[in-house]
């Protein structure tokens, strides 16, 4: 087969099917996806042999905005037999690479997830199978490509694979959070994704360092206040409404009711820059780049609101607008979207000035 599995959030397959088709043809591969509404995701079938392997390689997944994971599809099974579900999957074995992990998953949507006991059991069956086979390596190897299969009904799965360094290394490309119980609003969960989800871990100490200053625009009642906080950061919180009172307490926040659109700090010692207000993305887009072109923060990551159509074009086009616009005043920048778990009708972005390269 040819074709390329991409989790995405129910509801939103055209959007990541309009991302796939423009993202592949950019680098020369062709084909069309298959789309099912709510059904979370989307299968690209390529034109060309050997194609779908070369886009699970070559395209970063990390560039793609609606994509959950990415995985080459090798095979298709239907009708498995619930007496022996495993030697159809070992019969076509040979299609795959040598694995260094398995995942049993499902697509994110209410119906498949109903399978999910099913997968978790199924796991251990089919991954001492596999390793006998030779297909699965004997011990873990998180260099080598992780094997996945996808159930889609009771009986039907893809069966495929993922590269390590260009996958999700989550389960069903889905970050496990745990609502912190102090916390003023599930939205704190939004900027903890971001910043697993942007930040590599190993510049956390640099670049999420205690004592740094923040301001959250839109910041009422303090759900993205609240991961500040808990990284020992000061927080200038700017909101016309009420701010939690525990955090509040901390000593660690100062209120500033206001527009957070006419909002300026007084001190240029603002590192980070956090918005989650509910407005148009093409005035929240300018607001950030008028925040780094002034200087007034070194890093921001912020919610795009997504329009009921063309969610995908849209974003594309106030994302660009939003490169040109630092373009036109000379600065250097990194830019990255995701559509997170923990989004809803939004996506995240990041935006990071960086030094200009000579």
């Amino acid at each position: 087969m040819n074709q390329v599995l991409l989790y995405c959030r129910a509801g939103f397959e055209k959007d990541c099917a309009a991302e796939i088709q423009q993202k592949t043809a950019d680098m020369g591969v062709y084909g069309f996806p298959r789309v099912v509404t709510n059904s979370a995701y989307v299968l690209f079938e390529c034109y060309q042999e050997a194609d779908a392997e070369r886009v699970v390689r070559d395209l970063p997944l990390d560039s793609l905005i609606f994509a959950r994971q990415m995985i080459a599809v090798t095979a298709s099974l239907s009708d498995l037999d619930p007496d022996d579900r495993i030697s159809p999957i070992l019969a076509v074995g040979d299609s795959l690479p040598k694995g260094g992990d398995l995942r049993v998953e499902t697509p994110d949507n209410d119906k498949a997830k109903a399978l999910l006991k099913f997968c978790r059991k199924f796991t251990v069956p089919l991954r001492q199978a596999l390793r006998k086979q030779g297909v699965l390596l004997a011990k873990d190897n998180p260099k080598k490509p992780v094997i996945h299969l996808c159930f889609t009904a009771p009986g039907t799965c893809l069966v495929g694979y993922s590269l390590t360094t260009n996958n999700s290394p989550h389960y069903m490309g889905l970050p496990r959070m745990k609502f912190p119980a102090d916390a003023p609003s599930r939205s704190t969960l939004k900027l903890e994704e971001a910043f697993h989800h942007f930040i590599p871990k190993q510049e956390w100490e640099t670049r999420l360092a205690p004592g740094m200053w923040a301001v959250d625009l839109g910041a009422c009642p303090g759900g993205w206040t609240y991961q500040l906080v808990k990284r020992s950061m000061f927080v200038h919180a700017v909101d016309n409404g009420a701010m939690d009172e525990q955090l509040m307490d901390t000593g660690q926040v100062f209120h500033h009711a206001e527009d957070g659109f006419k909002f300026e700090p007084t001190r240029k010692n603002v590192t980070w820059l956090v918005c989650d207000m509910i407005e148009k993305p093409s005035r929240v887009a300018q607001l950030m780049g008028e925040w780094l072109i002034e200087g007034w923060a070194k890093e921001a990551i912020f919610n795009l609101k997504l329009p009921m159509s063309r969610r995908y074009e849209q974003v594309t086009e106030n994302l660009d607008t939003l490169g040109a616009f630092l373009d036109d005043y000379n600065v250097a920048y990194e830019m990255r979207a995701k559509h997170l778990y923990h989004d809803r009708e939004e996506i995240t972005v990041h935006l990071r000035r960086v030094k200009r390269q000579r």
